[in-house]
């Protein structure tokens, strides 16, 4: 694919190629914007605003609607080039893409329900006044997206934010920028007006976008450029939602289904060759069922192998290689034992899946972000100990839970945005969740109804439907006034037991 196919935000005199990373063959030419690209695509966005505001609900839904079928007729078509460019199965791309269209369909069918205008009460005092309130779209909302999961993670916020009223630049990883080129060309197929566009480029266009005058910057990628992007934000006040890294834990009790809980395990370890933010990078075990669980997981992890045309694909980003090289060298160094996999080859674009054992905590495997299909396993001695240690990192994005009889229990336990009981990464697939973080795994948060207020901004009003009894808000209030203000406060509030 080439950038003439995918209606450019604006004509750029460099460009760059996105690569196959399971072969390096070159999968598409694309245009590297620069800042006065990308501020002509947010003053487009700016300009069509209105009118994206003036069809309402239903005029929104209509156009989401119309994308939305467009999409899914050609999901496959999608899922391939997604599949070219992050070297992901074609099988796990058409479920990216599905869940992707899930909740472009919920965000278009709810935006009115969870947005429009309600009464609310005035309280007692002010029992005089008719409160409301309602949710107004920000304006321009800059998306900036992340290359392991380049359509459902970005599409979070791009839904949500177009339902509830916005217009969207959107800036893709440079790993993927034919994908979000791809979602903007069936956008305007289907739609017909500059809506939602996109601008490509490395990070000095993401750079561009933050600082090009939109009303808010929704972000998906690593802690470390979170943090500038935000930094960037607070010079102008633009707010942020950031979705940043993980170091998920899943916690296996002694009454799980063991099986279960270690095919779940390697699934969320190495599943899109463990490049999943909320995906299981550390699992603790209760020391009953401790031997019976890593019997499961290795003979499987045994039988998964990363290679072309299988089900664990390739490391997209190459520099990610070294991440998980140094991470699972210095657990090996530390006393670690890896039962399936190894070092990883320098020169490597694919890495096993790799199951470690007897990793101290304080090491990089158990703190960092791998960001690779390793995982580590750890014995311990009761659910106190395993909520303690999976609780012990600066990340609290996703966490799991296998127990057949205490799972909320120790759901209500963890420091996590979210948690699957019996399951893994199942809460990024609800529309009706919101999905995000606390700690170093970023605020804010993306799906649900949380995630369409989170791209507006609250209007409230207060209409007085008759004269108060009590005069409050006049210079004419006297000192009678005054004191039946108090003895009513004292009335309502005062009374009662301690």
């Amino acid at each position: 694919m080439t950038s003439t196919d995918a209606a450019p935000a604006a004509p750029a005199a460099q460009t760059f190629t996105s690569l196959d990373p399971a072969t390096g063959a070159v999968v598409g030419t694309h245009p590297i914007h620069d800042a006065t690209a990308v501020q002509a695509a947010v003053d487009r966005a700016r300009a069509e605003a209105p009118h994206w505001q003036a069809l309402g609900y239903d005029g929104r839904k209509r156009a989401l609607v119309r994308w939305r079928k467009l999409i899914a007729r050609r999901m496959d078509e999608l899922a391939a080039l997604m599949a070219r460019e992050t070297g992901k199965p074609t099988g796990d791309a058409l479920l990216e893409t599905a869940l992707a269209v899930d909740h472009l369909s919920w965000a278009a069918g709810h935006a009115e329900k969870v947005l429009k205008r309600r009464s609310v009460a005035p309280g007692l005092l002010m029992v005089n006044q008719a409160a409301s309130v309602e949710y107004r779209p920000l304006g321009v909302v800059g998306v900036i997206g992340p290359w392991n999961y380049p359509v459902f993670t970005p599409m979070g916020s791009i839904a949500y934010a177009l339902a509830a009223g916005n217009t969207v630049v959107f800036k893709p990883s440079e790993y993927t920028p034919g994908v979000g080129e791809w979602l903007a060309r069936t956008f305007q197929e289907a739609v017909g007006r500059p809506v939602f566009q996109v601008v490509t480029g490395y990070g000095e266009t993401g750079a561009a976008l933050t600082a090009a005058g939109v009303d808010k910057v929704a972000f998906t990628g690593s802690t470390a450029t979170g943090k500038r992007v935000m930094a960037a934000c607070a010079e102008t006040l633009t707010p942020v939602v950031i979705e940043a890294g993980g170091k998920d834990a899943l916690i296996v009790a002694d009454d799980a289904d063991v099986a279960e809980a270690a095919e779940a395990a390697l699934w969320g370890a190495a599943a899109n060759a463990g490049q999943t933010c909320a995906g299981v990078e550390r699992v603790y075990v209760h020391e009953r069922v401790y031997d019976e669980f890593l019997d499961h997981l290795v003979r499987q992890a045994k039988d998964l192998e990363a290679k072309p045309g299988g089900q664990v694909g390739p490391i997209t980003m190459p520099s990610q290689v070294d991440i998980i090289r140094r991470h699972v060298d210095d657990a090996l160094a530390r006393g670690g034992r890896a039962l399936v996999g190894g070092p990883v080859p320098e020169g490597a674009r694919f890495v096993q899946p790799t199951v470690l054992v007897d990793v101290p905590e304080d090491s990089s495997a158990v703190q960092e972000e791998t960001f690779g299909p390793t995982v580590t396993v750890t014995r311990v001695k009761d659910m106190d100990e395993a909520v303690e240690r999976a609780n012990g990192t600066r990340y609290a994005l996703g966490s799991t839970v296998f127990s057949q009889e205490h799972g909320m229990e120790i759901a209500d336990r963890l420091r996590a945005g979210m948690t699957a009981i019996n399951g893994v990464i199942s809460f990024a697939g609800i529309p009706t969740l919101p999905f995000g973080g606390v700690g170093d795994s970023g605020f804010g948060r993306i799906h649900g109804p949380d995630g369409l207020r989170e791209f507006t901004y609250p209007h409230a009003i207060a209409r007085q439907r008759f004269k108060p009894a009590i005069a409050l808000t006049t210079f004419r209030r006297t000192a009678k006034e005054e004191k039946q203000l108090t003895k009513v406060v004292r009335g309502l509030y005062a009374r009662g037991k301690k």
